[in-house]
């Protein structure tokens, strides 16, 4: 190995080895171009000795090659190992650093801050009144409700129940389902509206009306009629234009 120089005792491995300059590129992670240099025993874009030593020992494991050995054949061809550096050299800084000198106090500055301040506060006064900001007394409210001593603590009275509405004694309910559409006019005693137009198949509707009801079919046939909850049936056959009024107790056709 001393007869040999670095470049070439590391070729020589790595031929022996069998493996080309790609696949020891891909084991250590030096590049090709750097490895091809130092196979060459051109160290120079290692970038320093620091760096050499490294990459001489990542290959040298990759090739079979003992690494403390081979670092030491370079330190031997390139000046040794370099001395240990003090830190206290390393961070003595090369220039004393000059401290600013003592200024006497700049009175124009302070003088121009002064008037700035004394101009606010002049328009604050102007703009605000007096500036005196008045805080209003607040009394806490207390959560719990104050109760004298000796006051005995009553429930207020439950409130009255609500009277029901008064039943009307004189009204009818009629209920029309249609078994297929027909044409209705529903209206009261007095004669108003409450229903007017055609009551679709499956259908049923409900009005209530005091004292009296009076109902139009278009085709009596075709729907089921009930007054005050009792069934009555079909009001009337097949197609037939039927009239018919009804009352609040048992039904009264005419």
């Amino acid at each position: 190995m001393q007869e040999q120089s670095i470049g070439s005792a590391l070729a020589a491995a790595r031929r022996q080895s069998g493996l080309t300059v790609g696949q020891l590129s891909a084991t250590t992670r030096v590049r090709e171009a750097l490895i091809y240099a130092i196979e060459r025993d051109d160290f120079s874009l290692c970038g320093g000795d620091f760096y050499a030593r490294g990459h001489i020992k990542a290959i040298s494991r990759a090739v079979g090659l003992d690494p403390e050995a081979m670092v030491h054949l370079y330190d031997e061809h390139h000046g040794g190992v370099p001395m240990p550096v003090r830190a206290a050299t390393i961070f003595q800084a090369d220039r004393r650093v000059k401290l600013r000198e003592r200024r006497g106090p700049n009175w124009t500055m302070a003088l121009g801050v002064a008037l700035a301040i004394v101009v606010v506060f002049g328009v604050v006064r102007v703009m605000g009144g007096s500036g005196e900001t008045r805080v209003a007394d607040v009394t806490p409210v207390s959560a719990v409700p104050s109760v004298p001593p000796n006051t005995p603590f009553t429930e207020p009275p439950p409130p009255a129940p609500k009277k029901a509405a008064p039943v009307m004694k004189d009204l009818v309910v009629v209920r029309v389902q249609a078994k297929r559409s027909s044409y209705l006019n529903v209206r009261d005693a007095k004669g108003r509206k409450l229903f007017a137009g055609t009551l679709a198949a499956g259908k049923s509707s409900t009005w209530r009306a005091p004292t009296q009801m009076k109902l139009l079919f278009g085709d009596a046939g075709a729907v089921l009629l009930q007054v005050n909850g009792k069934d009555l049936g079909q009001p009337g056959g097949s197609g037939e234009r039927v009239r018919r009024s009804f009352g609040p107790s048992a039904p009264r056709p005419r």
